[in-house]
């Protein structure tokens, strides 16, 4: 199935807009501009390949170093990810 392009003159929303990474963030998904879903999917890709969900709660992400610095504390929810994540887009 084809992505359709937006018509010309149409707005794009929020989530589509591509945002800059900070130093902290692009350390995980790289430092080109991406939309938020995307950031979220790769930061999502890096849990599962790190292993970095707490066993006994799945929605617990354990920090590593690199997230660490990202989310400013050893572990978070995932549902408090994307507050973290919105700090460091732009």
């Amino acid at each position: 199935m084809a992505i359709e392009a937006k018509p010309a003159g149409k707005k794009m929303d929020a989530l589509q807009k591509p945002l800059t990474p900070s130093a902290e963030l692009a350390a995980i998904v790289g430092a080109a501009p991406l939309a938020r879903g995307q950031v979220v999917s790769k930061v999502w890709d890096y849990i599962r390949t790190h292993n970095l969900q707490k066993p006994t709660d799945k929605r617990v992400i354990v920090a590593d170093a690199k997230l660490k610095l990202v989310f400013g504390r050893d572990e978070c929810t995932m549902f408090e990810m994307n507050k973290y994540l919105a700090q460091h887009l732009k």
